[in-house]
């Protein structure tokens, strides 16, 4: 029996999905609930798993956009597992069949579409006009009209498809002869972006061109921190099992400042703002597939272990390719550390409908003045980029300092005079 399997819903509002990678072979032999593919849609990539065992066979391309719902590939359920009695070659001849049940039901829908002409006739007739196009290294039909249009000769066109199938972003790349060339290198490869990071590109080019996005900066002693990352890192991590980083300093600081300026914890629906009486903290890292946001749910009720347990979690699971919508979803403002990456200053963008980000950077040992004197001192310069529709100047300066101060006095302002009872030891 050859089992359908439909794309599944990977979160509410997607319609669409695309087959980032094949994890198996047409014709292999797969085990119920092994990953057989890798499918991106605008949010996260999902791992998609056999639902039986048996015999597979592939009905789309990698690249290919796929509706949620649409059949990608059969299992053949009564095809014998490798090794078990039947050659491999009778295996094969298992996938073959599969195969021609698949073109026997496609010829038998285009038969009722002209009655004329019999199931018989059409499998033994000459090459479909389909196949005839997909023949390898010819074009499709739209990439034909585009070189026709340009007055290039497919032969002179490297397809990106299968067997070197010229598709249309490749005539639509191609360039007629520019002359002679000359004795450097002019290689160049073509891949086509992740669903995924298509979206990622349409959201930021959203928040530049739809919101009112200006920066402001100012600069963090880090001094206190490091002293108390000093004293208690060691004690911290036997304890909990993980370590007293910078993200839980300015996290906590975050949460702080979003109680003073509570108008950058909000965002605009239309004619209406939008204020939330909890803090969900977007933090952004970097997956193998991209930039992911993860989310931090009601942070205001977490500590110091929280937020490093909270952060270490979802830095995994981004990093493993784990990541759900559900847990990108949402968030009502956004941390980026740039910093871990060596950036001295950057103006982060907005991370819509948010009204706010800030922005983390490397930590570098400056002169600073010091009650006349002048000091090293390890500064980190910050930056915060927000809506202006939504913030004023003095909103975004005075949530800014606020944040400085909570880094710059933690045992005060972030741990209530009493760094052990904040640090859970």
């Amino acid at each position: 029996m050859a089992l359908e399997m439909k794309v599944p819903s990977p979160g509410e509002s997607i319609t669409e999905v695309e087959i980032a990678q094949w994890l198996v072979e047409d014709g292999d032999y797969v085990e119920k609930d092994q990953p057989i593919a890798e499918v991106d849609s605008d949010k996260a990539t999902l791992e998609l798993p056999a639902e039986e065992s048996g015999i597979i066979t592939l009905m789309a391309e990698e690249g290919d956009a796929v509706a949620v719902g649409a059949v990608v590939c059969l299992i053949d359920t009564d095809a014998p597992r490798p090794g078990g009695g039947k050659s491999d070659k009778e295996d094969k001849s298992a996938a073959e069949a599969t195969k021609l049940e698949v073109k026997e039901t496609s010829v038998k829908a285009d038969t009722k579409k002209n009655e004329a002409k019999p199931v018989q006739a059409v499998a033994v007739s000459a090459p479909s006009q389909q196949e005839k196009i997909y023949a390898s290294g010819s074009p499709s039909p739209s990439a034909r009209k585009i070189l026709d249009e340009k007055g290039i000769d497919s032969k002179s066109v490297t397809g990106s498809g299968r067997d070197g199938r010229i598709m249309k972003e490749d005539a639509v790349q191609a360039k007629a002869s520019m002359g002679t060339p000359g004795l450097g290198k002019r290689g160049e490869s073509r891949k086509k972006m992740s669903m995924l990071r298509r979206k990622v590109a349409e959201r930021l080019v959203s928040a530049k061109n739809e919101t009112a996005m200006l920066t402001t900066f100012n600069e963090v002693d880090m001094s206190a921190i490091f002293s108390l990352r000093k004293q208690y890192k060691d004690e911290f991590k036997d304890k909990h099992g993980v370590g007293l980083g910078f993200m839980s300093f300015f996290t906590l600081a975050v949460v702080r400042a979003l109680e003073l300026y509570p108008d950058v914890n909000s965002m605009l629906d239309g004619d209406y703002q939008i204020k939330y009486d909890f803090k969900d903290i977007s933090i952004a890292v970097s997956g193998p597939k991209g930039l992911m946001v993860p989310v931090m749910r009601n942070v205001e009720n977490l500590g110091f272990r929280g937020v490093e347990d909270e952060v270490k979690r979802l830095a995994i699971r981004a990093r493993d390719g784990k990541i759900t919508v559900d847990e990108m979803t949402g968030g009502t403002f956004t941390i980026s550390n740039g910093g871990v990456f060596g950036s001295m200053l950057s103006t982060p963008i907005i991370n819509p409908p948010q009204s706010g980000i800030l922005g983390m950077h490397n930590i570098v040992e400056r002169p600073v003045a010091i009650d006349g004197h002048v000091e090293i001192r390890p500064i980190m310069y910050v930056a915060l980029s927000y809506d202006h529709r939504v913030i004023d100047g003095r909103e975004s300066v005075g949530f800014l300092v606020a944040v400085k101060e909570a880094l710059e006095n933690p045992e005060e302002l972030l741990m209530d005079n009493d760094v052990k009872r904040a640090l859970e030891l």
